[in-house]
């Protein structure tokens, strides 16, 4: 690689000292939890507090249409719907240029049914009699609840395997460090959603999941080096087996979010504003879940302490070496 140069940007050795900023660290996650509670929370508004609920978990309607072989004025119909007060209104084009999905919120007090059949006589209106309707789904507020509920449920049901998975492998203390880390990235994932008004979703638990899932990778990559370390520097003080482990991993974590960056970064400029808001949350989650993974996971085993066991540390084989 000596023809690419940019490559040496990130050292292959770093000697930073990172457990010497943990309270700061501490104090600056525990400010960013209470206040990321505070915005998604207040005020106490069902069903989403302050969150932005999307149709989703709100309540609405879903109409698919096409117009071939010409394609669907998007602007003419966002134009129509907007005039009738339908809350929020998303038109997307998907598959040719002649579908396109159509989503609406059902004003309080209306019938869905009724207001889903005035909305189809306005697109039909706008668009002419040309315009097929492939697919209309009425979401009532018993559904979208059910929803909400569900997607809650995933996020806890994920962090709580994770911390199990995290027991097995490692410690207790490794997983309680690893769910605080969880707990603090998707607070703080939920406060950027409050913060940017974003639409809570279906897609948004997703990119949530996928945040728990990133943020975990990365805190396993520095607990196994830790865990190496711990049985081959038996007399290093503990926060020095922390700083050594979490040095030695660094350029992997950068080299690896950065990347990731780059192709969120992408999709969130050429991806139009329905994909906006997950990129935004991916990649905030990305940055996040790298911190986190550095001053709230590995500062917990710290506080908590461990044993270090007797066994010897088993150093890593070559890729191309023979068995």
């Amino acid at each position: 690689m000596s023809f690419w140069p940019l490559i040496k940007i990130v050292p292959v050795k770093t000697h930073f000292r990172f457990v010497a900023f943990s309270r700061l660290a501490a104090v600056a996650s525990i400010v960013a939890v209470i206040a990321s509670l505070g915005f998604t929370l207040f005020p106490f508004k069902p069903p989403c507090g302050g969150l932005t609920c999307g149709i989703d978990f709100k309540g609405g309607s879903v109409m698919e249409l096409t117009t071939a072989p010409k394609a669907v004025d998007l602007g003419a119909v966002r134009g129509a719907l907007s005039a009738m007060n339908m809350g929020d209104v998303q038109v997307q084009a998907f598959g040719s240029p002649s579908e396109a999905m159509v989503r609406f919120q059902t004003p309080e007090g209306s019938d869905p049914t009724k207001t889903a059949d005035r909305v189809k006589g306005e697109i039909t209106r706008v668009l002419g009699d040309d315009v097929k309707f492939s697919r209309i789904d009425v979401i009532g507020p018993k559904v979208s609840g059910e929803l909400l509920g569900k997607g809650v449920l995933a996020l806890l049901l994920a962090i709580g395997l994770m911390l199990i998975y995290i027991w097995f492998r490692f410690e207790v203390q490794f997983g309680l460090g690893a769910v605080m880390a969880l707990f603090h990235d998707v607070i703080l994932t939920f406060g950027l959603i409050a913060v940017t008004k974003l639409e809570f979703s279906l897609t948004t638990i997703a990119a949530i999941l996928t945040i728990i899932g990133y943020s975990m990778n990365d805190t396993v990559v520095v607990f196994d080096r830790l865990r190496e370390n711990l049985r081959k520097y038996k007399r290093m003080p503990l926060r020095e087996v922390i700083d050594l482990s979490i040095n030695e991993t660094l350029s992997r974590t950068i080299i690896t979010g950065l990347t990731a960056l780059l192709a969120l970064g992408g999709l969130a400029v050429f991806g139009g504003p329905t994909l906006f808001g997950m990129s935004l949350i991916l990649m905030f989650g990305i940055v996040i879940g790298t911190y986190s993974s550095i001053y709230v996971a590995a500062p917990v085993i710290l506080l908590w302490g461990l044993k270090r066991g007797e066994e010897e540390a088993e150093p890593l084989k070559p890729a191309n070496a023979r068995t």
